[in-house]
């Protein structure tokens, strides 16, 4: 017989929540460093931006639930957060749309929205890294 294949986490010595964690940090900082900004410089409303801005972020909460790149309550939570906020911003564009412009409470809340989501992003990433330490703590008192 063949030697048994390594765990996932072990292929290349770096335990795989460390690379989620990661990941996590990479995608948030491309967010604030690339997209945000290109989005300010589009030329439409406010209203708009804000709502590509959640749309953005429930696809990619989508995927972080996917990948597994975190703790799935959090995840749930995020993507709910993010979801509500985009569907409130659509009510909102739909609503200027057709004639009603004094709804600006929907905006102000859905930025509530994106910003407890964007929260329970960072709670997520520490949940991450607190887990891992703990891990490599427990790993290393074993060794």
């Amino acid at each position: 017989m063949t030697n048994p294949a390594a765990p996932p986490d072990q292929h290349d010595g770096t335990p795989a929540p460390w690379m989620a964690s990661l990941r996590l940090v990479l995608w948030l900082g491309a967010l604030y460093m690339l997209v945000l900004p290109l989005i300010r410089e589009l030329p439409l409303g406010q209203t708009t931006r804000t709502s590509l801005l959640a749309w953005l972020l429930v696809a990619v909460a989508f995927y972080w639930l996917y990948a597994g790149m975190g703790v799935r309550p959090l995840l749930l939570l995020q993507l709910f957060l993010f979801s509500a906020a985009a569907a409130l911003l659509t009510a909102k564009l739909v609503l200027v749309g057709i004639g009603v412009l004094r709804l600006s409470l929907l905006r102000r809340v859905a930025r509530v929205l994106i910003m407890l989501g964007a929260a329970s992003a960072v709670v997520n990433l520490i949940a991450m890294l607190v887990a891992v330490v703990k891990k490599s703590s427990v790993v290393s008192r074993e060794s």
